[in-house]
């Protein structure tokens, strides 16, 4: 499924089957979201289930990137134009603190996840991407966060590579294994009295005498209050919400361990993001693996085609003196992007509720909102939510602009990959 899946060194969670009995909550989706929801929930005295078609971190979660980032893609200032300046500050200074709430459930839960907290790194693929991270970086001292600008030589010396114009150091971010920091929620949910059943598709919900009823697989769950945790994952399950966001893929190619060779790249483990319009990322992992990614599908393996290709072309570029490499793993999932860049929470119907869009910033996003819907769950005001709730509204032509998206990123590949 992903390296993550092959390297996580928390196990898969022991499924169990639905329950017989009414729930306080039934929790749709086994990613970030939904298992935070039913820690939350759990530790707050609520018998909650979760429901996985597949398997824990199946989705999005486990095909993450594992950067643990602060804030949005969008910087300071749009943010507080979207969200007007009273709650476009709290969504800053609740989601600057986003990195900190999960890092610190990482140390509570002594979820194993291969966590460092050295920062990430915004670098600047041309001069105009420094423009915009030199603007991103006065905002953020503004607001008085740890966020340094990086000069061209600085980022070289960080990163091991002259290929970017500078950059922006966040320290209050990080890397993780995104499926061993999953299952590892999986398994503190279990401990504090919540179960999870995989392998089993919620089919339909029903709202019966205040009831909800969850018609699955293998058999009906009712419950008091739905949660619905499948972001990106979301299929026709609730009428309309699938488009709600426009799907992007995201992919990933692993190398093998490189050894003393990569020494020079990223030695603070960082994880690095560029400013350019078809995003690329890379990092290393615990084992000297050097992850590289970009928007779109993987076409072909990790032995031959297209993207295996533009890895080699895009490792050559960035670090010639690694040579060539092997890799060892390739794959992609998919980011939920909303018209304006920023996540959602809806009340879908009585005591049912989802949180959608996270534009790839499912770990924190995830986490914080699975633990604001257990509040909601046992009496937070909504209006002490990070944003306001709203309603559901479709995305212009989602699905026709998908896979628009899809081609351009293909594209990209087939020119990149034969520069």
């Amino acid at each position: 499924m992903s390296l993550w899946d092959a390297t996580s060194e928390e196990p898969e969670v022991e499924p169990v089957p639905v329950p017989d009995q009414v729930v306080d909550v039934a929790v749709v989706g086994g990613g970030f979201t939904g298992l935070s929801a039913a820690l939350h929930c759990a530790e707050r005295g609520l018998s909650a289930h979760v429901l996985e078609a597949r398997r824990v971190g199946y989705g999005g979660s486990g095909r993450n990137v594992g950067l643990v980032n602060a804030a949005a893609w969008l910087p300071p200032a749009k943010i507080r134009e979207r969200l007007g300046p009273d709650q476009g500050e709290r969504f800053l200074r609740r989601f600057s603190e986003a990195p900190s709430v999960v890092f610190d459930l990482i140390e509570r839960l002594q979820i194993r996840c291969e966590v460092t907290r050295t920062g990430t790194i915004h670098a600047a693929h041309g001069p105009s991407g420094w423009d915009d991270l030199k603007g991103r970086h006065a905002e953020w001292q503004r607001l008085g966060e740890p966020v340094d600008l990086l000069g061209r030589e600085e980022v070289a010396e960080m990163v091991g590579t002259t290929a970017f114009h500078g950059g922006l150091l966040d320290h209050r971010a990080g890397t993780i294994n995104p499926m061993g920091y999953c299952r590892g929620l999986a398994r503190a949910a279990l401990a504090a009295g919540a179960r999870i059943s995989t392998g089993v598709r919620v089919r339909k919900l029903d709202r019966e005498n205040g009831t909800w009823r969850a018609r699955t697989c293998a058999g009906d769950v009712r419950a008091k209050a739905v949660v619905l945790g499948t972001n990106a994952y979301t299929d026709e399950l609730w009428p309309g919400l699938r488009d709600v966001f426009t799907i992007i893929h995201y992919l990933q190619f692993a190398t093998e361990p490189l050894g003393p060779d990569a020494d020079h790249v990223l030695p603070g483990r960082q994880g690095v993001w560029d400013t350019g319009p078809i995003m690329f990322n890379f990092r290393r992992d615990a084992h000297d693996r050097l992850l590289i990614g970009t928007m779109g599908r993987v076409i072909g393996s990790r032995d031959k085609g297209l993207t295996r290709r533009w890895a080699e072309r895009q490792i050559a570029r960035v670090f010639p003196e690694l040579g060539s490499v092997a890799f060892d793993e390739a794959w992609h999932g998919q980011i939920a992007m909303t018209p304006d860049h920023l996540p959602r929470i809806h009340q879908l119907a009585p005591r049912l509720w989802t949180a959608i869009g996270y534009n790839g910033r499912g770990i924190t996003t995830g986490t914080l909102f699975g633990g604001a819907i257990a509040d909601l769950l046992t009496g937070m005001d909504p209006e002490d939510l990070p944003l306001p709730m709203t309603e559901p509204s479709r995305a212009p032509r989602a699905r026709i602009t998908s896979r628009i998206y899809d081609l351009a990123f293909t594209a990209n590949q087939l020119w990149k990959g034969i520069r």
